[in-house]
Parts: structure tokens; sequence; C-alpha cells
């Protein structure tokens, strides 16, 4: 009898233990769980629900049109256009980002002293806003023709000033749009590498070493690169999205007064100007949103394919 007793105590205290930590979650997490429904889940499903509705100036539209808006946004050369931006941005600022982050983190990881130091400074961009950053290489750095930092060093070396941003023949404003980025994400990227460099264990260069490995680019290229596979293949997966993701540097960098130049929109440009431009034709910017969704779901699916994320490392 006591035995019983005591077993139904301790059901009753583990119950009410399970109910606790319940109740504690969702004081935690619910109302962040709300917040993320309320913000993001309901404008992303009012956004597919708009795409298939004539929304001239209105987010309550009544008049369906179907996969119209889907047929005119593809058919549109000014969004294919946007992508093809897309296309040549990510060109640009993949491999460079790549490239620049492996190598810093390459040279802080070989760093025997003050190497947080210089891990907090390579990473502090990484905590500027992307319009403060746009502003400053605009107002600072390639401001017009006569001024701006590019600009005096130009004229040290007695060359020509260059219209950075106001031209496309040649198109200068690549350059001012590829190191904004660059500055910004380098840093960020730089630590993932420091991660993955700091979780290869030293047996694999002690061995390399036996085998009459040389240090430098041969155990960089047999041992280093290899062992950075996952790494890298979670960089690039990142700088893609966050390239489709471009609108910030894009906007704060070429509009003026008169508005945004028609060469280098990129997606969420184009789209931005479709949905709250003159038009406020909100059906066709939903349904320009969901295609480029729908792109960037297909790109990374395929990617993490072709690289094998989330195998398991023989």
């Amino acid at each position: 009898m006591t035995t019983a007793t005591t077993a139904a105590r301790n059901r009753r205290k583990g119950n009410h233990r399970k109910r606790n930590h319940t109740l504690w979650f969702w004081i935690f997490v619910g109302p962040f769980a709300a917040g993320l429904a309320l913000f993001t889940y309901v404008p992303l499903g009012w956004s597919v629900y708009l795409s298939f509705f004539d929304a001239h100036n209105t987010v309550t539209p009544s008049d369906f049109t179907g996969l119209d808006n889907y047929a005119a946004m593809l058919a549109d050369p000014a969004f294919r256009s946007s992508l093809a931006t897309f296309a040549l941005f990510t060109a640009f600022i993949v491999p460079a980002t790549y490239a620049l982050s492996l190598a810093l983190a390459l040279a802080v990881n070989r760093l025997r002293f003050a190497q947080a130091f210089f891990r907090s400074v390579f990473f502090l961009p990484a905590a500027c806003s992307y319009v403060v950053a746009a502003l400053v290489w605009k107002l600072s750095l390639f401001n017009g023709v006569r001024f701006g930092l590019a600009n005096t060093v130009l004229g040290w070396f007695g060359a020509e000033p260059v219209a950075w941003l106001a031209g496309t023949d040649p198109p200068w404003y690549w350059l001012v749009l590829v190191t904004v980025r660059l500055w910004l994400q380098t840093g960020f990227y730089m630590v993932l590498f420091l991660a993955g460099l700091q979780r290869i264990p030293p047996r694999l260069y002690e061995a390399a070493a036996l085998d009459g490995a040389r240090p430098g680019w041969q155990t960089f290229r047999h041992i280093t690169f290899p062992a950075l596979r996952a790494t890298s293949v979670a960089v690039v997966l990142l700088l893609v999205i966050g390239a489709f993701q471009a609108f910030d540097e894009f906007y704060n960098l070429l509009s003026d007064a008169r508005g945004y130049p028609p060469y280098a929109r990129p997606p969420l440009v184009y789209l931005y100007y479709t949905a709250l431009g003159q038009g406020q034709n909100l059906g066709l910017g939903s349904a320009g949103a969901v295609i480029l969704a729908l792109v960037i779901a297909v790109v990374t699916v395929a990617q993490a394919r072709l690289t094998g994320l989330g195998r398991k490392e023989e």
C-alpha cells in the first residue's frame, strides 16, 4: 500500500513538473511565436492571396484574376532584366566574398597574439546598417565627379575624376555596389570559416607532415580546403540567398531625387516600385514576390543537392 501511494505521488510530481516545463516554455516562446506568425507568416500568406487578384491601390481586392498576374510578370522584360541583374551581382559578390573571407580567416587563424582583437575588428562591419554603409559609400567615398575620396586619390596620380554612380559606360557603379557589400559581409563569413578551421583536428596536419607534405599551399590544398567542405557549402548558399535579397545598397546608392535609374535594378527594387510605386499594383508585386521566393527555393535546393549539403561525410 505504501509503495503504491509513493508511486502515485511520484507520478503526480512528474506530471506537475511536465506542466510547469510546458508553461514556462510557452511563456518564453509564446510572444516570439505570436510575433513571428503575426508579422511574418500572415503577411506572407496574404501576399500569396493578393497575387491571384487585381489589387490596384488596395490590400482587400475582390476581382479574381487567377494566374494572370504571374503570366504578366513572367512576360515583363523589366522583371527578367532584374533577374539578370541578380545573376550579374551574384557572379561578382559570391566568389569575391568567399575568397576574401577565407583568406582573412586563414590569416587570423595563424596569429599567435591579438587574435580576438582582429576577429572583432573584421567582424565589426557586419553590425553596421546597410543603409548607413551605402550612404557613407555614396556621400564620402564615391561622391559625384568632383568630390569623394576615390576621385581625390585618382587626382593625386593625375587621373581624371570618374562619375562612379551616374555613368553606364563603363558601369563603374558595379565597383561601388560590390565593395560596400564586401565590406559589410566579409567579416561575418570570416567568422564562419574560422569556426570551420578550428574544428579541423590537429592530427591531420601532423599526419600530413609525417607523410612529407610541405606547409603552405600543399597543406591547404590537400588538408585544409577539403576539411572546410561543409562550411564552404553553407557559405556559398548563404551568399547566393543574400544576393537575391539585395535591396538597401542598390536603392540608396543609385536612387536620387529623380528616382531610380532604369539600369541595375535587382528583383526587390523592381518589386518595390511595382507594388509601392506610382502604379500601386499590389497583386502584380505579390506575384513577382512569389516567383522570386520560388526561384530562391529552387536554387537553394538544387545547390544543396549538387553539393551534398546535409549528407554525412565519409
